[in-house]
């Protein structure tokens, strides 16, 4: 029997598994179990699964292939990370458990007013439905060039639209019932697999090199592929400094900004073991990167020692254990991780983005019980978002030129800044501002623009922000809240 039939009833004995787990947890009709998990989840388990929601498949594929460009310098905001994971641990849990929150961005409602609530929701709608249409999409692409028949453009479109079909589906058939209780678990089994596939890789890959897993750390370190930190242009925007600052940022917006991920953390029984969750999930992160970075080395190291062309960057784990000769594990379980990382980078995203539309934008009441009627108007908004986001992916395909890690944190200076720039002028000017609450949209826009408009000029002189522009565009958002409520303050 071929590999790939192999691996094609391993990913269906694994699909067949998560509806089983979708099964067995989503018996309950209440939006508090869909949005929160009736804050039953076991942190243990909440930390596990976040770390392949953080990964998905721009770690899995993309991080790899971007050792041939940047060497290990995703280190440098990996690290970063560990800045913006502590104050999330200790100012944004502690304030979103006080006030007993389903959706974070109550907070800015409750602080600025309605608008700025709004505001804040519809810029994490927009901000998590392109996150994940990029992620969902690399990994979409990988199986749409490596797997299928090759076909004119036409057909190519029509394949590339069915395989988003059939993930989306796979994703709201067994989460449209128990939500983020679902996800808890079926996350936690989906990062036990990218992670087994990617030690599998390490291990497979070190062999055909020559080298036991004892003696692959330092081939790696002497590979050349491995240097870290990077200050000798200030101009660059992989700069130490201002990777190490993006990092920082990046994490406290996309994680403890981020609806998707902190509904997970207020799914925990309380503050206490949510607090562990994030600390061992912030350090086990870190080792888990550094891994998938030296997996990257090994890649590279194979195409020079078998002398194969590298290919396009997130491309290149694929085509090396799927046409690298390592043997008939490697490919099924590379496939399994790969639709892993696919479904772990959605799951929740979905579930994330129905609770807000149902919550900050329907006014669903989280702690009544479930009705059949608001069952049923729950998956139909399930439905849609998942029909969004792939169209999103469709659109991204239309467009994209560039590497999908690098295109998701550009994007995110952007759409993530106004969240922090509201929430830092919520945090440090209690309200409710009336005036600034009614220009709150106008500031939430135009303030990334400024700093689009910065950004510009700024290359123009031989600098460049890079992924540091996410707290440039947070703090233009600040100033221009701050000037409006001293100008509604003074009138």
């Amino acid at each position: 029997m071929h590999v790939e039939w192999w691996a094609g009833l391993a990913v269906l004995g694994y699909l067949g598994l998560l509806l089983w787990i979708g099964q067995r947890t989503g018996k309950s009709n209440s939006m508090a179990d869909f949005s929160v998990g009736g804050r039953r989840s076991p942190w243990w388990a909440v930390a596990f699964g976040m770390v392949g929601t953080s990964l998905s498949g721009v770690t899995f594929l993309s991080v790899p292939g971007w050792v041939g460009d940047q060497q290990f310098g995703y280190m440098q905001m990996v690290i970063g990370y560990l800045f913006g994971y502590a104050a999330i641990i200790g100012i944004l849990l502690p304030l979103y458990y006080r006030l007993k929150l389903t959706s974070i961005y109550r907070f800015l409602g409750d602080r600025i007013g309605i608008k700025a609530y709004k505001t804040g929701a519809a810029f994490f709608l927009l901000s998590r439905s392109i996150g994940a249409a990029f992620r969902l999409y690399l990994v979409v692409l990988v199986l749409n060039e490596t797997l299928l028949p090759a076909t004119g453009t036409a057909g190519g479109w029509i394949r590339l639209t069915g395989l988003i079909v059939l993930v989306l589906g796979a994703i709201w058939a067994y989460t449209r019932q128990g939500g983020i209780a679902t996800v808890v678990w079926t996350d936690t089994l989906q990062t036990a697999c990218m992670l087994l596939a990617a030690f599998a890789a390490v291990w497979l890959i070190g062999q055909e090199l020559g080298l036991s897993l004892i003696e692959v750390p330092d081939a790696i370190a002497n590979s050349g592929h491995a240097q870290w930190w990077f200050f000798e242009d200030w101009g660059a925007p992989n700069h130490g400094v201002k990777q190490l600052v993006a990092g920082a940022f990046i994490a406290l917006c996309m994680t403890g900004l981020d609806q998707d991920m902190m509904q997970k953390n207020l799914s925990c029984r309380n503050l206490k073991e949510a607090q562990t969750n994030m600390a061992s999930f912030s350090v086990v992160l870190v080792f888990v990167n550094l891994m998938f970075l030296g997996l990257g080395a090994l890649l590279l190291m194979h195409v020079d020692a078998t002398g194969m062309e590298a290919g396009k960057p997130d491309l290149l784990f694929a085509r090396i254990a799927l046409d690298g000769g390592l043997g008939v594990a490697l490919p099924i379980l590379f496939l399994l991780g790969l639709v892993a990382a696919a479904l772990s980078s959605a799951d929740s995203a979905l579930t994330a983005l129905t609770t807000s539309v149902c919550v900050d934008f329907m006014g669903v009441d989280t702690e009544g019980q479930g009705t059949a009627e608001g069952k049923a108007q729950r998956q139909r908004i399930h439905l849609v978002v998942s029909i969004g986001i792939g169209l999103l992916i469709l659109l991204f395909h239309a467009v994209n030129d560039t590497s999908v890690i690098a295109a998701l944190f550009k994007i995110a200076s952007y759409t993530y800044g106004p969240l922090l720039g509201l929430f830092a002028f919520a945090l440090s000017h209690p309200g409710p501002h009336p005036k600034l609450d009614r220009w709150t949209p106008w500031v939430a826009v135009l303030a990334p623009l400024a700093g689009w408009a910065l950004e510009q000029t700024a290359v123009t002189q031989g600098f460049s922000f890079g992924f540091a522009l996410l707290p440039v565009n947070g703090f233009l958002t600040w100033s221009g809240a701050w000037l409006v409520a001293q100008i509604g303050r003074n009138r």
